[in-house]
């Protein structure tokens, strides 16, 4: 409106004057709006346009690197030097995860484990712990968080490896409001700087990854946790070691825990009665355990938690009777069950959840030794359920199902029935003349 009304008080051009330069049609307009305003206007752009806005010019450019909140880092060189913490400085999710190896780009060898990816050398796996190998020192990581803490103060979330307990402590002293924290390749000495972390909520402790890297987390590690971070709500320990002893102190000095996840654990035998010191724990989740309790001692030390919810159960071995019947002691308060392509859990393991006597859903996926008569000797017992899940358990035969059972579908709220998928298949096919030309058709 400035230009318009200066151009209209211009007195009118004579018929010898020189015709304006077409330059003048390309004036950046928005070079009239304040950094703030057109920041306002940019986070208007859909996600997809967004990230191409800085190829506009280099005012567009610092100014889209404003908006970022959440980076995955895979080039650590770019944190040491300083520039990531310039280009993005409102940084609050940080992985660098993937920046915290010597990767060969040259190579065509990938290997992956999980989160972890990166292209190594053929000579590395001669090896049996490649991660030991092409990690980064100690003393860059550290420098690089030092870097990062002190641009980026209002980091909420990081994932890194390795490192040892100056970098953290950096972290813990710049970024005050950090509430989730993923450390791999963590040792006992590395949590050493945890306890400085007074916000923390969430922490992700992985220790030894079966032929990647080999680190020891014990009831060292997890006693300095508790006593420094008081405030966890959320404790993820993968192939971590510990026993009863570590267990107990995350409970009783963790009072707002409710979410406790052990994967691929090398817990002493007797954990499980440190369970019940976790008055408010909701949720328990076994994953990729190839061993639950072998020895969880007698049922007098074995007390149900009060507050548990929920039970999840994947890809673990459920071969081992005693400690099948332990956990489901421990959990005996469950209201929801979910067992997913859990080995060994036939008939007689899946008796033992009539422990947990007020569970409302459960969720079978996966269980082919389980039977139709294993699952309704359980079922039958169950007076509040409301929700059943049954998929991919081939043993588990519509033909099988009595009159007492059918009772039960009759009145669940939500029931999804698909225990064998070839059944379903074959009826699916019957009019198509599909499946019937031998081998030559398929």
């Amino acid at each position: 409106m400035r230009l318009h009304s200066m151009s209209s008080d211009s007195p009118i051009s004579s018929p010898d004057s020189q015709p304006e330069s077409p330059v003048s049609d390309l004036i950046d307009l928005t070079l009239l709006l304040s950094d703030e305003l057109l920041l306002r206007v940019l986070s208007k752009f859909p996600d997809c346009e967004r990230n191409l806005n800085f190829l506009v010019c280099k005012r567009w450019l610092n100014l889209q690197g404003r908006l970022v909140r959440s980076l995955r880092v895979t080039d650590f060189d770019f944190l040491l030097s300083g520039r990531l913490v310039l280009r993005f400085p409102n940084l609050n999710q940080v992985d660098l995860v993937s920046g915290c190896w010597v990767s060969s780009r040259n190579s065509s060898i990938l290997m992956s484990h999980g989160v972890l990816s990166m292209h190594i050398d053929p000579w590395l796996l001669l090896y049996s712990n490649v991660g030991e190998k092409i990690v980064l020192e100690s003393v860059l990581i550290d420098r690089g968080l030092k870097v990062l803490a002190n641009g980026c103060p209002n980091l909420r979330k990081l994932s890194l490896v390795g490192g040892s307990e100056f970098g953290l402590l950096n972290v813990a002293k710049e970024c005050e409001l950090l509430q989730e924290l993923e450390l791999h390749k963590c040792s006992d000495c590395m949590l050493q700087g945890i306890a400085a972390f007074e916000n923390l909520q969430i922490l992700k402790l992985v220790g030894n990854v079966d032929g990647f890297f080999s680190s020891a987390v014990t009831d060292i590690g997890l006693t300095i946790v508790a006593r420094g971070c008081r405030r966890l709500v959320k404790l993820e320990v993968s192939g971590c070691e510990g026993s009863f002893d570590g267990i107990k102190a995350i409970g009783q000095c963790c009072p707002m825990l409710e979410e406790l996840t052990l994967c691929d654990h090398r817990m002493d035998d007797g954990w499980l009665a440190g369970l019940q010191y976790c008055e408010n724990l909701k949720t328990l989740k076994i994953i990729s355990c190839k061993r639950i309790d072998a020895n969880p001692g007698p049922d007098e030390y074995l007390s149900s938690c009060p507050a548990l919810e929920r039970l999840h159960l994947q890809n673990s071995q459920l071969r081992d009777s005693v400690s099948v019947r332990a956990l489901f002691m421990t959990c005996g308060a469950a209201r929801e069950i979910f067992i997913r392509d859990c080995w060994g859990l036939d008939d007689d393991m899946f008796g033992f959840a009539n422990n947990c006597w007020r569970v409302k859903m459960l969720l079978l996926e996966g269980c082919s030794v389980l039977t139709t008569e294993g699952l309704e000797s359980v079922v039958l017992q169950w007076k509040e359920l409301q929700s059943l899940e049954v998929e991919s358990c081939k043993n588990i035969k519509d033909s099988c199902i009595s009159p007492a059972l059918s009772e039960v579908f009759s009145v669940l709220k939500n029931l999804k029935w698909r225990p064998d998928t070839k059944s379903l298949l074959s009826s699916s096919l019957v009019e198509t003349c599909m499946g019937k030309k031998g081998g030559r058709f398929f």
